[in-house]
């Protein structure tokens, strides 16, 4: 899982979006801040109690200027037939991409190429395309979208602010470090 810090590889898909079916490319985390959540399948029990929390941040996430982009191996045609079928997902606003032939989930390193089902993966791109941070939960682990706003703040603040950076449990406005030899060993 050595993504950091690395270029998003190129991709195509097919997407669903309030209700129509767009092209999605890895061009489209180009010029802003972009979060990845990568879920095992549609219809299941976990996945749509992590996709409608994060549809309950995407409001305050749009505010920092990200957009938001689920992916699954299933098709843009399933996530449509899942959005009209399930209450939790008929909310979502944000982009549902379908990696039916792994690629994406490849490129991510989160498919389980056992199940052929992608692994639960969270990643934070910045607007050059390149991933800035990394969550991966097993199976059975329901991931909390709150965290993601200050995680977001966080990297927007470092990509801001060079030489700073941001100590655990930042918050916006809270004081940050300037590494420097008078530093080491006091903290």
């Amino acid at each position: 899982m050595a993504l950091i810090g690395k270029q998003v590889e190129a991709f195509s898909a097919q997407a669903f979006q309030k209700g129509e079916f767009i092209e999605v490319s890895s061009e489209n985390f180009k010029g802003q801040w972009s979060v990845v959540c990568f879920y095992p399948a549609d219809f299941t029990f976990v996945c749509p109690t992590e996709l409608e929390d994060l549809q309950n941040q995407y409001a305050a996430l749009k505010d920092l200027g990200v957009e938001v982009y689920s992916v699954s191996t299933d098709t843009h045609f399933t996530h449509k037939a899942w959005h009209d079928s399930s209450e939790a997902i008929g909310k979502i606003e944000y982009i549902m991409i379908g990696d039916p032939s792994h690629q994406i989930s490849t490129n991510f390193d989160v498919l389980d190429e056992e199940s052929g089902l992608a692994n639960r993966g969270t990643f934070i791109i910045d607007p050059d395309g390149v991933v800035q941070a990394v969550e991966i939960n097993a199976d059975g682990i329901g991931r909390d979208a709150s965290t993601l706003v200050n995680k977001i703040k966080a990297a927007q603040y470092v990509r801001n602010n060079p030489g700073e950076v941001c100590p655990a449990k930042w918050q916006e406005g809270a004081a940050t470090l300037k590494p420097s030899l008078e530093l080491v060993g006091k903290i």
